[in-house]
């Protein structure tokens, strides 16, 4: 065999084999790398089936969000409006534009506006909404300036790393739960002082979030 290939042939399997770990290898840590939120979600902006303007909504007619997101202080999700939400304005509000034609259709029949979720986390974290924001988080914080947004996009990367920079610093995040919702809020706050009366303690543990 010698007489027809160089030796260092003999170490081509070896070299295959370690060329194919360093390979798959990088694949991996790419793909985990570059597929997390904050390079696969964070600009995400999907077209909804009804062109809803958190902009109109929010910032010009100054409505709480509260009124639509009705259990995000009491429940782990941010519930979407059922379309009677809608309709408690609209029935009287522009109730004849064409532009809330799929909404009346919706009140009408009563089969829900399938809205596109926007933000989103992997199924392996447990994120509590009510936690949050009873406890000074605003909205602005996870969601960036949606009242500012006429289509809502994912604005924060929502990587565990964003999630434990609030943990870890919580007095630079938190403000009076009376401007949770008030999404323009730039007053000033001594954050310690809250963190301390309302025994603010985040996790900073992987049972935290990963149950």
């Amino acid at each position: 065999m010698s007489d027809f290939f160089p030796r260092w042939t003999n170490q081509l399997p070896l070299m295959a084999a370690v060329g194919a770990v360093v390979v798959g290898t990088s694949v991996v840590a790419g793909a985990w790398y570059y597929f997390t939120p904050k390079y696969s979600r964070v600009g995400y902006q999907p077209v909804q089936p009804v062109a809803f303007s958190h902009a109109i909504h929010a910032d010009q007619l100054g409505m709480e969000c509260r009124y639509c997101h009705s259990s995000v202080d009491k429940s782990w999700f941010s519930n979407i409006p059922a379309t009677a939400t809608c309709m408690n304005c609209h029935e009287v509000v522009a109730k004849d534009s064409p532009k809330l034609e799929r909404v009346r259709q919706s009140y009408a029949s009563g089969k829900p506006i399938p809205w596109v979720q926007v933000h989103k986390v992997p199924d392996y974290v447990y994120f509590n909404h009510s936690v949050h924001v009873t406890r000074g988080i605003s909205c602005v914080k996870c969601h960036g300036e949606i009242n500012k947004m006429d289509e809502v996009q994912h604005a924060k990367s929502l990587t565990m790393g964003f999630c434990l920079e609030c943990h870890r610093g919580p007095e630079n995040h938190i403000r009076p739960n009376e401007f949770v919702t008030q999404l323009d809020w730039k007053g000033t706050v001594d954050g310690k002082q809250l963190v301390h009366d309302w025994n603010v303690q985040p996790g900073q543990s992987c049972s935290t979030c990963h149950r």
